[in-house]
């Protein structure tokens, strides 16, 4: 059994944070297995087996998650662009990564918000408070950076295409150079513009398959997800879902 559920943030939050969620994962005999797809977000999770904490990074491959015992977490999605008002690293080092939070935060203010979350029995919007209030703490202590805004426009042009505009039109737009839009992804976002753009066009190939289950014209959706053909649409889904269109329409839940 594996229970998920996403609540809306802190209205102080929205501009920063997708949501928060929590997921309950209980093994029935055999281990849950989960396929996370890439999603150019960051988390944060703080699991009852791991209290500390870890840090999702942002994926260029789908991650493969795998359950023996049961788990509870509690995390924060972080907007696209937004995770380094949070996090202290140039956010290109935790790609592909799960570090400890205690390694990016001072390990006081990790171990702090660990002890009000797992030191005594909490409801779960008790639990989502405390995270709500130490990311608030951290937003108020670094306050905003013209780098941040300058990210988020960027993802959000980026999202608004569908990852079809071109990454030197994308610079002219923002008023920058390549090579300044290069650094600004390295250091706000995680992934390069270019990765950013190919994992905007899967997620909208992954929706348009959601509640699908035969009948697909597979050129005609790779048309409308920006790919040149269907064999580029195929390359994605084995990119970042390690599966091909159809076997992952089949095993999709």
């Amino acid at each position: 059994m594996h229970l998920y559920r996403e609540f809306p943030p802190h209205p102080a939050l929205a501009g920063n944070v997708a949501c928060l969620w929590t997921s309950h994962a209980v093994p029935d005999g055999a281990p849950v297995r989960t396929r996370v797809l890439p999603d150019n977000c960051i988390d944060i999770l703080w699991q009852d087996a791991s209290p500390l904490g870890k840090v999702a990074g942002m994926m260029s491959r789908p991650h493969h998650v795998e359950m023996r015992a049961p788990v509870l977490t509690v995390a924060v999605r972080f907007l696209p662009g937004a995770a380094r008002a949070f996090v202290d690293v140039p956010l290109s080092e935790l790609l592909d990564g799960h570090p400890a939070l205690a390694d990016l935060w001072p390990r006081a203010e990790a171990e702090a918000l660990a002890a009000g979350l797992w030191e005594r029995e909490r409801t779960t919007a008790q639990r989502l408070a405390v995270i709500e209030q130490a990311l608030l703490a951290r937003l108020r202590t670094r306050g905003p950076a013209r780098a941040d805004a300058l990210a988020r426009a960027a993802v959000l042009r980026l999202e608004a295409s569908g990852g079809a505009v071109r990454i030197d039109t994308l610079a002219d737009g923002l008023g920058v150079t390549r090579q300044h839009l290069a650094t600004l992804f390295r250091e706000r976002v995680g992934l390069n513009a270019k990765t950013f753009a190919m994992v905007c066009r899967f997620r909208r190939a992954h929706a348009a398959l959601r509640g699908r289950d035969a009948g697909v014209d597979w050129a005609r959706l790779a048309g409308d997800c920006g790919y040149y053909d269907q064999s580029h649409l195929i390359h994605a889904f084995r990119q970042f879902a390690d599966a091909t269109p159809e076997s992952f329409l089949q095993t999709a839940p």
